[in-house]
């Protein structure tokens, strides 16, 4: 089953983790062979949103800009057997330390 790894990073000085060790879990993610895909994302500031009102009409803003300190930083979707697998990967994940969290979530099968 697919889950989706949603890396959840608190403030640059509570990341808990260096770069290497997200090398060394990307790496490790990949050898076991349940990587499917996955992306670190550009700073928040480059960030869109757009809505779309009942009258169809488009607003386009930057953001979001949401009152919280957790931003999401980046994703992975693996496929493993089973939700325990999933949150033993998501433990291992860097992004999970000091100020972060990583949310799993299951990926719907149509």
């Amino acid at each position: 089953m697919k889950y989706m790894l949603l890396i959840n990073a608190g403030s640059v000085e509570d990341q808990g983790c260096e770069p290497g060790e997200w090398m060394t879990f990307d790496k490790e993610v990949r050898e076991a062979g349940v990587f499917v895909s996955g992306e670190s994302l550009a700073d928040l500031v480059t960030a869109t949103a757009v809505r779309v009102g009942a009258d169809g009409a488009r607003t386009v803003t930057d953001g979001p800009f949401a009152e919280t300190r957790e931003v999401l930083g980046g994703f992975y979707v693996i496929d493993v057997p089973d939700l325990d697998v999933a949150l033993d990967w998501a433990a291992r994940c860097p992004g999970a330390r000091g100020a972060g969290s990583v949310v799993v979530r299951p990926i719907a099968d149509f």
